[in-house]
């Protein structure tokens, strides 16, 4: 199966991927990563201020198939929450590069785990068969 993977984006084998703006980062879930949950149905998420270590939960989504943890990619400190896809997840599905972004963080540390397109896309594939 073919899957949007930006190649501007960085990813972490959880899914999640990371756009880096300035010295400031914009997080969210892969296009696989919506595709293999399905719709959403629930999301939760930190609040401003909160930080997190690399590959620690950091929110909460849910679909019609499955719960899943969501994964900081870095160390980071959260500036910034998506809050209106509390209310309306569909973004999530339909954009997730886009208007499905869930974090603005300052990054801390923590960037060793970060993938290119080329490694992540590898990582998917692996899992698809």
């Amino acid at each position: 199966m073919e899957y949007n993977l930006p190649a501007d984006l960085q990813y972490v084998e959880t899914d999640e991927w990371l756009r880096m703006e300035g010295d400031e980062a914009v997080v969210g879930i892969t296009d696989y990563a919506q595709s293999a949950l399905g719709d959403i149905v629930f999301l939760e998420l930190p609040e401003v201020g909160d930080t997190f270590k690399a590959g620690q939960p950091y929110g909460v989504i849910e679909s019609v198939k499955a719960s899943s943890d969501l994964y900081a990619p870095v160390d980071c400190e959260v500036l910034a929450v998506n809050s209106s896809l509390i209310d309306n997840q569909e973004p999530i599905n339909s954009d997730p590069y886009g208007e499905g972004w869930m974090l603005r963080i300052k990054i801390t540390g923590g960037t060793d785990k970060l993938l290119d397109v080329a490694a992540y896309t590898k990582s998917v594939q692996e899992r698809d068969h």
